[in-house]
């Protein structure tokens, strides 16, 4: 606002200009019942007073929020080196296969390729092929039937 228009705004208001309206309970009314703070709830409560207890001692130590608790920093060592032992036994399991298990295995994926290849083509095939080859699939057990 220009400094005009501002002295024009404190003038047109006899209680000084100022915005913002005081209480009533400032002025002194004993009448009046004086509004209490309410408490904080989540401050009142023991776990945050000890936890806030425990983060001033910590600080007057030099510890930082960062630092974790010992017990906490040697459960994660060892949760750590057991998942380093379980990859290495892997590994190593791997590594000490035989050449019979090797080529077994070899076998089982080249057949999985092969049964993946026949559906594919299984699936490109005309309509039509597929049609008749369900009719000679349920003309052969017909015929079984009739036979027995």
């Amino acid at each position: 606002l220009p400094a005009s228009m501002y002295t024009e705004i404190q003038r047109e208001r006899p209680d000084g200009g100022n915005i913002l309206t005081h209480p009533d309970y400032i002025d002194g009314n004993p009448d009046l019942i004086k509004p209490k703070k309410l408490l904080n709830p989540v401050k009142a409560s023991k776990s945050h007073q000890e936890l806030h207890r425990e983060l001033l001692m910590n600080h007057k130590r030099g510890l930082g929020v960062e630092s974790k608790p010992e017990l906490q920093r040697v459960l994660e060592h060892r949760r750590r080196d057991l998942l380093i032992k379980q990859k290495k036994e892997e590994e190593e399991a791997k590594k000490l296969q035989s050449p019979f298990e090797k080529e077994l295995l070899k076998r089982h994926q080249r057949l999985d390729q092969l049964e993946k290849e026949q559906e594919k083509q299984e699936d490109h095939a005309p309509e039509f092929i597929k049609v008749k080859e369900n009719l000679r699939r349920t003309s052969t057990v017909m015929g079984d039937e009739k036979a027995a």
